[in-house]
Formats: C-alpha cells, sequence, structure tokens
C-alpha cells in the first residue's frame, strides 16, 4: 500500500443503511455472507434484530466519510458460538464484509480487517478476538493469518462448517509490526 488508508466507524442504521447493505450482501462475491436471496425487508429486518441485540453490534466503515465495509462484533458467550467452545473472558466475535467493486484497490481488504481489529482492541476488555469463517473461505483465511489469527479447529454451525480460529492482541500487535 502506497498510501495510508483511514477509516471511521458509526453505528449502522438498519433502516437508512439496509438498501446499501442490500446490494453487498446479495453479491456473487458475498455468497459467505449466505444472503444471496434476501430481499431489502429480509437485510432490513436482520439488520433491526442486531440493532436492538445487546450481545450483538454491527458499525459501518467509512473511508472518507464514504460508507466502504461492514464490521460486526458479538459476545460469543451468547451469539454464534454458543456450545461450540469454550469462550474466556475478554473474547469478542468479529465479521466483517468489503463490498464489491469495479475499481480494486491493492491492500484495501488487508487494511480494513486491521482496522477492524484495531477498533476492536481499542476496548481494554477485549483480549482475544474469535472469527469463525466458512472452511472453503480460502481468502479470508488468509487474511486473518496476515493480522495474526491462529486457527484451533473446524466446528460445525448450523449453516455452515467453520474454521474457529483466534488472535490475541499479542498476536495481532506482532502481526502488524512485522
Amino acid at each position: 500500500m502506497s498510501t495510508t488508508m483511514t477509516f471511521t466507524f458509526r453505528p449502522l442504521d438498519p433502516l437508512r443503511d439496509a438498501e446499501l447493505l442490500h446490494a453487498w450482501v446479495t453479491h456473487p462475491k458475498a455468497a459467505f455472507w449466505m444472503m444471496q436471496d434476501a430481499k431489502l425487508e429480509d437485510v432490513e429486518r436482520a439488520y433491526m434484530e442486531i440493532a436492538a441485540d445487546e450481545h450483538h453490534h454491527a458499525l459501518l466503515g467509512l473511508r472518507d466519510g464514504v460508507p466502504a465495509f461492514l464490521m460486526e462484533h458479538y459476545d460469543p458467550a451468547h451469539r454464534e458460538l454458543v456450545g461450540l467452545y469454550e469462550p474466556q473472558p475478554g473474547d469478542i466475535g468479529m465479521h466483517f464484509l468489503t463490498p464489491p467493486t469495479d475499481t480494486p484497490v491493492h491492500g484495501f481488504t488487508k487494511a480494513v480487517i486491521t482496522a477492524v481489529m484495531a477498533r476492536l482492541f481499542e476496548d481494554p476488555a477485549v483480549r482475544r478476538v474469535v472469527v469463525e469463517p466458512d472452511v472453503h473461505n480460502k481468502a479470508v483465511h488468509a487474511l486473518n493469518a496476515a493480522v495474526g489469527f491462529v486457527p484451533e479447529r473446524e466446528i460445525q454451525k448450523p449453516e455452515k462448517k467453520a474454521l474457529l480460529s483466534f488472535c490475541t492482541r499479542e498476536q495481532f500487535e506482532k502481526a502488524v509490526a512485522a
């Protein structure tokens, strides 16, 4: 990356942002998001449920004030991974989605996951980030490894076979310093 990318975050507005999100999550590039056939109302409903959930949060990542990616974080003791692993104090779960583009920017997605991780670790209570991407999503496995994630094992979720992976604050700092 020749220029540093800076991002800001704002809470997702399920109604105001639904059209934008719908275009992102139904695009073939977002197949692993599992919302390919979602209607606009489905996206609104899904993100209204997240907005009302004290254990799950959705943020838009902005670049120069323009929505550039989606970030979700959740408490794995209450969402997504309940009963699939033993959560530790300070664990936080994470998803992120970069939208399709006709003008890809080299290093953009790595800059996004780095910003997402930095944002999560801004909270001193967060000790470890947990992810559970589809086992077939090789691109995200490589990105996860680049920011310090270490795969632990495959798990079976209701909707997919996932690669349970963890990244501590120390692993993240070491990976981004490299």
